[in-house]
């Protein structure tokens, strides 16, 4: 079944029964991430967003500090770096595009490239006339990721405030690795096709990554408004400053944005803002055309795991994944974020913990969340 018609059926059958979900669900919400904090010491601060039209649930809460220095407690409305979770704004503004007739998935990305780059893959061993923005969008160009190699993360660690420009990341990718194989023989999760895809974006719209994006996906119709690309967009009116980010022990707050901007990462947001991106994309709210999505999550065929290569059954930007039992469209992010839409429930969950080796507590609050608003739906069938 479709996931759109999923929804649907989803909401004709509870539509009778759908009640407010109660203090008591809010109450175990809120509990959840204070136990968050409590027992894990690497995490200073939480915040989650639990949206579930079925239960007229439209719940954020946090826990803990946002900048544990100077002792500011965390809220719903600090915004993160979303890291990878960029990369699902990325793919939907691809899709976006093609919708529109201005690219076409099995174009080759030899077309849009700029001819430096163009001759770069060619000289590195790579067939850029072979390779697709499918590809690209899936994992499976056969790129050697630059930023998965320990002289990227030696190279941040010892300038924090290096301002990286695309060409330099590029560069990297091709000094630094050799081609995995053949376009569409393996997948294996790479940074460098996001970037990329970054600049087919900025090439066919003649306008930024950042303000392109906000267009094409809409962010203004959604209500977005905590939500933009740092360093090529302005942080919005009224928007808190930024929740310090941990890698370990090391706050990396100050670190200059650019290390992971053109694509792969760079988008600033909350968890609030997550949410209602991440339920539009799969409800119809950002698509022109709802079965768009089903090519978003079409599965990928024929590409081989390689092993450390990233979790499988990627798609364009999104995994699909069993979360308590549940079939859920989910991205993740480096410094401690993570989106989850459940179509069997129409829920979206957001999550974000301020520390990168949080991941276990990161997943596992959401697996609780989902399980808390489940339980529930199942009390009013």
């Amino acid at each position: 079944m479709r996931n759109h018609i999923a929804v649907l059926f989803v909401c004709a059958v509870f539509v009778v029964s759908c009640q407010p979900a109660g203090p008591a669900v809010e109450k175990d919400l809120q509990a959840l991430i204070d136990s968050l904090v409590a027992e894990n010491e690497a995490v200073h601060g939480v915040a989650l967003h639990v949206d579930s039209p079925l239960l007229g649930l439209d719940w954020e809460g946090a826990a803990g500090m946002a900048d544990p220095e100077n002792a500011v407690a965390m809220t719903p409305a600090h915004p993160v770096r979303i890291a990878s979770n960029t990369k699902t704004f990325v793919a939907a503004s691809i899709l976006r595009l093609w919708e529109e007739g201005e690219l076409e998935l099995d174009d080759s990305i030899a077309y849009y490239l700029p001819h430096v780059q163009y001759q770069m893959l060619r000289m590195d061993g790579y067939d850029p006339e072979a390779m697709t923005i499918r590809h690209l969008l899936t994992h499976t160009s056969g790129l050697f990721d630059h930023s998965q190699g320990q002289e990227y993360v030696s190279a941040i660690m010892s300038d924090p405030m290096h301002r990286w420009t695309r060409s330099e990341q590029f560069d990297a990718a091709i000094e630094w690795g050799d081609p995995h194989g053949a376009p569409g023989e393996f997948y294996t999760y790479c940074d460098t096709g996001y970037v990329l895809l970054g600049g087919i974006i900025e090439g066919v719209t003649g306008q930024s990554l950042g303000e392109a994006v906000r267009e094409l996906t809409g962010y203004e119709t959604l209500g977005l408004e905590s939500t933009w690309w740092e360093i090529l967009e302005p942080k919005p009116e009224g928007a808190l400053d930024r929740a310090h980010q941990f890698l370990g022990e090391i706050d990396t707050v100050t670190f200059d944005a650019s290390y992971d901007l053109y694509g792969g990462g760079g988008i600033v947001s909350t968890v609030g803002d997550m949410a209602r991106f991440y339920r539009a994309l799969f409800t119809g709210g950002v698509f022109a055309d709802p079965a768009t999505a089903d090519v978003m999550l079409a599965a990928v065929e024929g590409a081989e795991p390689l092993p450390n290569g990233g979790p499988p059954d990627y798609r364009m930007g999104i995994w699909v994944v069993e979360v308590d039992g549940f079939e859920s469209y989910r991205h993740t992010g480096f410094f401690g974020t993570l989106a989850d839409y459940i179509p069997e429930l129409d829920l979206a969950v957001a999550v974000t913990v301020n520390q990168n080796q949080g991941g276990g507590a990161l997943n596992e609050t959401a697996r609780r969340a989902i399980e808390i608003v489940a339980a529930q739906v199942s009390g009013v069938e």
